[in-house]
């Protein structure tokens, strides 16, 4: 191995890291756990559904070389304290000790006036991206690994809407930039005992739940809102999922980012920045 692999193998390898992804099926999930196999990480993928959760190992399993002894799928509630228990109980039995959660629930249920807005699905699109997304998993983890003198790490999934509202998504604009407050509020609860909380702020990425609102399913073209975002996005284009790579991976790694904690690191091509 050249002293160039060599370092970038010490910085950035991840072969002793057992790493849990909530909501485990999803796009960016998926190209957050390939990143995590092909650094090295053991990963297991917790998700709503079974069904779901091995369509999506049996992919990353045909995509990667010898990634099937490392990969590990559970079906688990993350908004149940009891579920989150039991799956780390079996992912340390199959796998090891986790020391990385990465907090990938999330997502948005329809757009409307703020005086129409359903309060039945703004309290489900809060406990999904709050409770389920954030809260629960790192609370029990947390104590897992304060109990067991484990310096773990926690990535969560911020927003664009984090710092910036977007229109017509209530809930979601409330429980993102909640996300971001309790990254840097649990961040410093967590230093003295070595566990780090960060986050990672996707821009905008196409995937199944938010196509439609970007892409006319008819004519294929942007819609009044995708053209917005792209107008507002200094690149010009929608994200990939595998540009959120080396923000993972820095992240996740202690060496890299043993004295980071309590960011959100923004990969949004410049959206945040835009200015007139």
């Amino acid at each position: 191995m050249s002293d160039v692999n060599r370092y970038l193998e010490e910085m950035f390898g991840l072969s002793g890291t057992v790493a849990v992804i909530t909501g485990g099926a999803g796009a960016i999930a998926g190209a957050l756990a390939a990143a995590l196999l092909k650094a090295g990480a053991k990963v297991a993928l917790w998700g709503h559904h079974q069904s779901t959760i091995d369509a999506a190992i049996a992919r990353l399993k045909g995509e990667i070389d010898g990634a099937g002894d490392r990969l590990f799928g559970h079906e688990v509630d993350t908004g149940s304290e009891q579920a989150v228990r039991a799956a780390l109980e079996n992912t340390e039995k199959s796998f090891g000790a986790p020391n990385l959660l990465v907090n990938g629930v999330g997502g948005n249920r329809g757009k409307s006036a703020f005086v129409d807005q359903d309060m039945e699905t703004f309290e489900f699109v809060l406990k999904l991206n709050l409770v389920a997304g954030l809260m629960v998993p790192t609370k029990v983890f947390a104590s897992y690994w304060i109990g067991n003198k484990i310096e773990g790490a926690v990535i969560n999934m911020t927003s664009m809407a984090s710092y910036v509202p977007l229109s017509g998504v209530w809930a979601y604009d409330a429980a993102k930039a909640a996300v971001l407050n309790l990254t840097q509020a649990s961040a410093k609860e967590f230093a003295p005992h070595g566990i780090r909380v960060n986050a990672i702020a996707p821009g905008f990425f196409v995937g199944k739940q938010n196509r439609a609102l970007l892409y006319d399913e008819k004519t294929g073209e942007l819609t009044e809102r995708g053209r917005a975002i792209i107008a507002h996005t200094p690149y010009g284009r929608f994200g990939e999922t595998d540009e959120l790579a080396g923000a993972l991976l820095c992240l996740a790694s202690p060496r890299a980012s043993g004295f980071v904690t309590g960011i959100s690191l923004a990969v949004d091509g410049g959206y945040l920045i835009d200015n007139i």
